[in-house]
């Protein structure tokens, strides 16, 4: 079978590119270069480029370095951008799986081969004639909450070839073989953005603008943010407030204040009830219009932790879940991810909507 393999540089799609030749599949790397908007470079690409080239010429296998620099830009960037400045909180990694690595790159490369490959950690299965997306063995490094977005059929020409091993055995792996990237440590940051630190990146594009922090029960002004676009609900670090901890609760975008609540128990940096728009199922709708307290789990961030819950459709087509156990740091712009109550399907995702930002 021939395949197209999108690897990075790292252990994960190294360990994929050897999985696949030891199955005898017909290879073709692919590293997607996506460009800085400063003169500072590619942020580490070119060692990154090197290693995938070595990993080429290693296993005698073709190799190209393919360019998306403007449509990520325009796409993924300018999407967290305009998500932040309307104090809502952007998961770029998500739009850049289904926007830019099964999306352009399919349609320009992908498509001539008879699938393609990452090292993510997941999985596929087969039900009912079927494909779904499949959680990883390692619940600690699993990424389905990262395809949460992408489409059937952009699934249907996806491969996993590390979703069914731990960590640990892929560092084994490498070493076993050699991998001269095999101690390298895994890659932290927005999807392709390597090093470059976050809050950087927000400050160059959309600036500062200092605002009160406000404690929200009694109304007492009790420190001094640089933008409420630097910080998002059930925040904790970064503050720089004295006598914590401090939890980031709710924003008003209109004034720029940042609100806050103190303690570890604090009551409001939790809640039961989760409201999801434009809700997205990458396979099918299990449930359809039936959705009627529908046992599921979720999560709301990237944690190896499943929180089990009801989900119901509303009339206006819209979601609400209801968590058996108290949840931290609702985020308003963030996806639920939903899975079946066994943890091994996930099935979709729908954007957290809320009331603690303030738009007006």
């Amino acid at each position: 079978m021939r395949i197209a393999v999108l690897i990075s540089g790292g252990v994960d799609s190294a360990v994929a590119v050897y999985r696949l030749l030891e199955q005898g599949h017909d290879l073709h790397l692919f590293y997607i270069r996506i460009g800085m908007d400063t003169d500072q470079g590619d942020c580490a690409a070119e060692e990154d480029i090197e290693m995938c080239r070595f990993i080429a010429r290693r296993f005698n296998l073709p190799f190209d370095v393919v360019s998306l620099h403007q449509e990520y830009w325009d796409n993924v960037m300018e999407y967290a951008l305009q998500t932040v400045k309307q104090g809502l909180t952007p998961n770029p990694d998500m739009m850049c799986n289904k926007i830019i690595k099964f999306g352009y790159f399919e349609q320009r490369w992908g498509h001539e081969f008879d699938l393609t490959a990452t090292g993510h950690y997941a999985t596929t299965l087969e039900r009912d004639g079927m494909k779904w997306l499949g959680t990883a063995v390692d619940p600690v490094k699993d990424q389905t909450d990262f395809l949460a977005r992408i489409s059937y059929d952009q699934l249907k020409h996806l491969i996993f070839p590390i979703g069914d091993l731990p960590k640990s055995r892929v560092r084994e792996i490498a070493l076993e073989t050699h991998m001269p990237n095999a101690l390298r440590k895994d890659s932290q940051g927005i999807c392709f953005l390597g090093k470059i630190n976050y809050n950087d990146f927000i400050r160059r594009n959309l600036g500062q603008k200092d605002g009160p922090i406000i404690e929200i029960e009694t109304g007492r002004k009790i420190g001094t943010h640089h933008g409420y676009w630097f910080h998002t609900i059930g925040q904790r670090k970064g503050l720089g407030l004295s006598g914590g901890p401090w939890y980031v609760v709710k924003k008003n975008v209109h004034d720029n204040v940042v609100y806050v609540s103190g303690g570890y128990d604090t009551s409001r940096q939790y809640g039961r009830t989760v409201h999801l728009t434009e809700m997205h199922f990458i396979t099918a709708d299990p449930w359809g219009s039936d959705a009627n307290d529908v046992p599921v789990t979720f999560k709301n961030r990237h944690t190896p932790h499943y929180v089990n819950a009801m989900l119901t459709r509303m009339n206006d087509g819209d979601y609400i879940i209801q968590a058996d156990k108290d949840i931290q740091g609702i985020a308003p712009g963030q996806f639920g991810v939903i899975y079946d109550r066994d943890y091994k399907i996930c099935y979709g995702s729908g954007i957290i909507t809320g009331r603690n930002v303030i738009t007006q």
